[in-house]
Order: C-alpha cells, then sequence, then structure tokens
C-alpha cells in the first residue's frame, strides 16, 4: 500500500506560463515540476548551455585538435549498457567528421563478466592491440586509477569522459591522474547541469573541439560540421541512462526527437525503431527508456556490446537492420531470462518475510542468478517492496557481483561508502548513484554485507519513507478528455525528474475482469461518462469506489483508436 499525493501549482507561475502561451493543462503540469519562466521551455540549440563552463573540455579539446593534426590514434574505452554505446557511436562518428582520419579511428568495450567495470589494467592492455596514441573514456574513466596510471605508464595519453561521481578515499574526493578529465561531477567544475549523461558529456566534448577548430582555422560557422546530427543518439543514451531531465537535458532529448520525427537518424537508430515495431514519425521518450534502451542493453547483459555498437556506427541500413533484429532477439532471450531470475527471488522474498513486512533493506542472492540481469531485477523487487533492494550474481572470477537499486532518502552509493568503513575489505569495489549503484564481495562475505546494509537503512530511513508515495496531478477535467490531450501529452519530453502526467479521480467500477491472466480490465464511471481503463500486471479485483491515479493513453485495436486510462495505483 501507499499514498496518492497531489502536487503542488504554484499559481502565479502557471499562470505568467499560460499567459506566455503555454497551453493551460500544460502550464499548470510545467508549473507543479519546477518550470519558473517560459525561457525553460525553449528547447532551442541556442539555448543550452555552454560547453566552456564545462570543466575540461577546453583542454580536451586542444588534446583531441593535436592529436587530430598529429595523425595520432585515438582509441574510444566504451562501457556496456545503452549510455555508454550511445557514447562511443558519438564519439566515433564526431571524431570522423571533425578531421579523424577512419583509421586512427578504434574502439574496445569490456565485457561485464570478463573485465567488469571501466578502464581496468587489462582493458589498457587489449586497447593497445590498435598502437592508440590517446584512450577516450566515454561513461566511464573518473574511478579508473589504475587503468589511468598503467596507460600513462605506457605512454598512451588518457582523456577520461565521465558523468559518474569520483571515488572517495578517506572521506576525501580522489581522481585519477589522466591528462585531462571532462566530467560535471569534479571538484571546481561550474557546469550547471550535473544530470549531463555520459552521452551528453562527450557531445560536449565535441562542441569544444568543433570550436578549438574553428579557432585554428580548419573551417568557420558556415562550413563546420553539423554535431547537431548526432543528437538522436545524444537523446537516446540520456533517457535510457535514467539521469535527471533538467532543463537542459530536456533540450538534448526534444532536438533529438525532432530530428527522429523528421526522418532524420543514424541507420541503426531507424533499424531499431523497426525492430521494436515503433514509429519514428512518432517517437517519444518512452520509446528509448522501453524500447530501443533495452534492446541495445541487452547486448551488454547477455553477449558482447560490441552489437550494440556496430548497430549504432553503422552506415549501411541493410547491416544496420541485420544487427538491430540480432538485439531484439538478444533482448527476448533476456526477457526470458528476468523472468525466471523474477520467480526466484519472489520465492526467496516470500521465506525472508513470512509474516509479509519487508524488511529495511533487501539482499538476494542465488547462483543460479546471471549477473547480466541482476540490475533489472533488483529494480523489480525495489518497485514492488518499496525497500533499498541488492540482488547478486556470481562472477566468472569467483566473486559476488550484485546491483542494486534504491528509494527515494537512501544514497545507495554513500550507503556502500559506510559499509566500507565499518566493515573494512568486505567490499573489493563499489561505485555509483544515489538510486542505483553496484558492488563486488567474497561469497563468504554476503552474510556481513546482508547485515551492514540492513543496518544503515534502518538508521537512515524514516518510517515515512517506507511508505510508496505516487506523486499525481489531480483531476484532469472534463475537457481534457481526448485524443488531443494524448497527442499534446507525447509530444512533450517526460522521463526521470520530470515524470509523465498521471492524473487521479475518484471513479466507479462497473465491470472488471482479467485479460492475459495478468491485466485488470476495466469499464469505470467518471465524471458521469463510461470509460475504459486497464492496469497492466495487476490482477487483484477492485473495490466498487475508488480513486485511481492513470494516465490517459490512446489504445489502437484494428486500425481504431480508444481513449483509455491506464492505471498506476489505486486507493
Amino acid at each position: 500500500m501507499g499514498v496518492l499525493i497531489t502536487r503542488d501549482v504554484p499559481p502565479r507561475t502557471a499562470f505568467a506560463l499560460e499567459q506566455s502561451g503555454v497551453h493551460p493543462l500544460l502550464a499548470r503540469l510545467f508549473a507543479a515540476r519546477g518550470v519558473k519562466s517560459p525561457a525553460e521551455l525553449d528547447d532551442g540549440l541556442p539555448q543550452l548551455l555552454p560547453p566552456t563552463e564545462l570543466r575540461g573540455s577546453v583542454e580536451a579539446a586542444r588534446l583531441l585538435a593535436d592529436a587530430i593534426e598529429q595523425g595520432q590514434r585515438l582509441c574510444i574505452v566504451a562501457d556496456y549498457d545503452c549510455d555508454g554505446a550511445t557514447a562511443c557511436a558519438v564519439a566515433l562518428r564526431g571524431l570522423a567528421m571533425l578531421g579523424a582520419a577512419p583509421g586512427a579511428l578504434g574502439y574496445v568495450v569490456p565485457d561485464r563478466q570478463v573485465h567488469g567495470y571501466g578502464l581496468t589494467p587489462a582493458i589498457v592492455d587489449l586497447a593497445r592491440a590498435q598502437r592508440p596514441d590517446v584512450l577516450v573514456t566515454v561513461d566511464n574513466g573518473i574511478a579508473s586509477h589504475a587503468g589511468v596510471a598503467h596507460a600513462r605508464a605506457l605512454g598512451i595519453k588518457v582523456l577520461v569522459t565521465d558523468h559518474h561521481l569520483p571515488a572517495l578515499v578517506d572521506g576525501q574526493i580522489v581522481l585519477p591522474e589522466a591528462d585531462v578529465i571532462v566530467n560535471p561531477n569534479q571538484p571546481g567544475c561550474s557546469f550547471a547541469s550535473k544530470a549531463l549523461a555520459g552521452v551528453g558529456v562527450m557531445f560536449y566534448t565535441l562542441l569544444a573541439l568543433r570550436a578549438e577548430l574553428r579557432a585554428r582555422g580548419r573551417f568557420d560557422a558556415a562550413s563546420q560540421p553539423r554535431l547537431d546530427a548526432l543528437l538522436d543518439l545524444v537523446a537516446l543514451g540520456t533517457v535510457a541512462d535514467v539521469v535527471k531531465l533538467d532543463a537542459n537535458n530536456r533540450r538534448l532529448v526534444a532536438q533529438g526527437l525532432k530530428r527522429i520525427r523528421a526522418g532524420r537518424m543514424q541507420p541503426g537508430v531507424a533499424a531499431l525503431f523497426a525492430a521494436a515495431s515503433r514509429e519514428p514519425a512518432r517517437a517519444s521518450a518512452f520509446d528509448f527508456g522501453f524500447a530501443l534502451g533495452p534492446r541495445i542493453n541487452a547486448a551488454g547483459r547477455l553477449s558482447d556490446m560490441t552489437l550494440g555498437i556496430e548497430c549504432l556506427t553503422s552506415d549501411d541500413p541493410v547491416r544496420a537492420g541485420e544487427l538491430a533484429r540480432m538485439l531484439d532477439a538478444i533482448n527476448r532471450e533476456r526477457r526470458e531470462l528476468e523472468a525466471g531470475m523474477r520467480e526466484q527471488a519472489e520465492a526467496m522474498l516470500d521465506t525472508l518475510m513470512p509474516e509479509g513486512d519487508a524488511p529495511p533493506a533487501v539482499v538476494l542472492f542465488d547462483p543460479e542468478f546471471h549477473e547480466g540481469v541482476v540490475g533489472i531485477v533488483a529494480g523489480r523487487m525495489k518497485d514492488r517492496l518499496h525497500r533499498p533492494t541488492f540482488v547478486f550474481a556470481l562472477g566468472n572470477d569467483g566473486l559476488l557481483k550484485g546491483s542494486g537499486r534504491s528509494i527515494a532518502g537512501f544514497h545507495l552509493r554513500d550507503a556502500l561508502d559506510l559499509v566500507c568503513k565499518r566493515h573494512p575489505g568486505v567490499l573489493k569495489k563499489f561505485g555509483g548513484h544515489a538510486m542505483a549503484a553496484g558492488c563486488t564481495l567474497a561469497e563468504e562475505d554476503f552474510d556481513t554485507f546482508d547485515a551492514a546494509l540492513q543496518a544503515v537503512a534502518r538508521e537512515w530511513l524514516q518510517p515515512a519513507a517506507l511508505l510508496r508515495q505516487l506523486a499525481t496531478d489531480g483531476p484532469l477535467p472534463l475537457e481534457y478528455f481526448n485524443a488531443d490531450t494524448v497527442s499534446r501529452l507525447d509530444a512533450e519530453v517526460w522521463g526521470q525528474g520530470f515524470e509523465a502526467p498521471v492524473f487521479c479521480d475518484e471513479v466507479e467500477v462497473i465491470q472488471q475482469r482479467l485479460v492475459g491472466e495478468k491485466h485488470l480490465k476495466l469499464r469505470l464511471k467518471h465524471q458521469g461518462t463510461l470509460r475504459d481503463a486497464i492496469w497492466f500486471g495487476h490482477a487483484e479485483p477492485l473495490p466498487a469506489r475508488v480513486r485511481l491515479a492513470y494516465r490517459l493513453s490512446l489504445d489502437e485495436f484494428q486500425g481504431q483508436q480508444r481513449l483509455q486510462m491506464v492505471v498506476e495505483a489505486a486507493v
């Protein structure tokens, strides 16, 4: 159970937005999400934060410009998730556009189960086969002290582009000794968007490089390469990495969506839309997060992220299509594997919670769990129980590899740091963010970690934080119950930190039945009108009168469109 809360709408802000020409419903929704002025809604490219404010970008531009002019070999060190794959594709495509010779560009990507995460010494050795002069990390590197040191000892320059938090040693931030670091979350960086994804950091680095090459006379403003052609990839990686969609990130995503809707995108992006049976002309941020992103991520989870990167960098539509279909097949395999693991995890929870009361934190491990899917299962269990959750699998090296997901009010990376201080040596390594983190430990230390995380959760989480809350936008006025509203809402950029609208109303349940054995199909009386509704993944019947939180959508069946309420919660 949880509670439904209604977002506060500052009336003056909503009125000012409406007076500036914003649709009245959107004005209310934007004001409730912290938008204070119409300028924040301007998604034009000139409104993007300037790259000069991103610490290290100017130095990175000089390093890359020198390398290009001298014909040096550049090797991108990627990551095995969608953010890392899109960042790698942006780097390869962007550097080629800005003059790097095709033979001077290469990349390596770690295998999740063989190499682990980041620029490790092993990955440096793997990259050496390409005889690089410069290694450029994307979406990793800020905590890769040993790998950076190894590369520089071999005479290889290292440019770190990352967005993760730096490592802490005895409470102090310690940065790797790279030649240049570009990261909005490094000390001393004044860049206003700390939520920039890894692909966004690489895109900004390219903007700085283009400015440097322009200053060197390589081209002028009229003849310079159009880096905005990469914004479909930037948008995809930004949404898929579930970073906060602040004003700058919303602009990046909006620009990418505009290009896709107009039919301007990489062949691989078009192929992924086709593989997911989605229409690019009606592309939304939802497609990135729930259709394209999972297909790219599946390669890193179960196979080799090279497939994802090759799909995004291929200029041959036929080849891109083949790769997209391969990614689609891997994603179907991932879904089957995840379903089995979820069943196992839920059975374990029944044993852990005989009375039905969840502990303050949940830690699960089974020798049969697959390392590539633990993060997804942790997220599912977190959603079900509303508790910080870690799920572990046995890695190839005999150590337990865990992935965690958290709830508001419990900073997962900071919690791991406290566990590390209280139990030195238990965590072999750890890292991450407030809401998602990972760690490695020995199997014999599992119970110690479990107890330690429970202890931190008991100390940090107040009872109110353990009660699931769903923020809603209150009742939807009757005049907005139409297809035009759905189209208007779908055209906007919603996501993490700028959530899609969820409305809340009292309804009378007229009919209810199960479809597909697990979805509740409803006929409701709402504001005197009969409505269709569905609650996906929910099988429990509802009382005759109930308060529903719902999204508005269009259900398409046999060429006909019908307005439908998609239920999110009921109280």
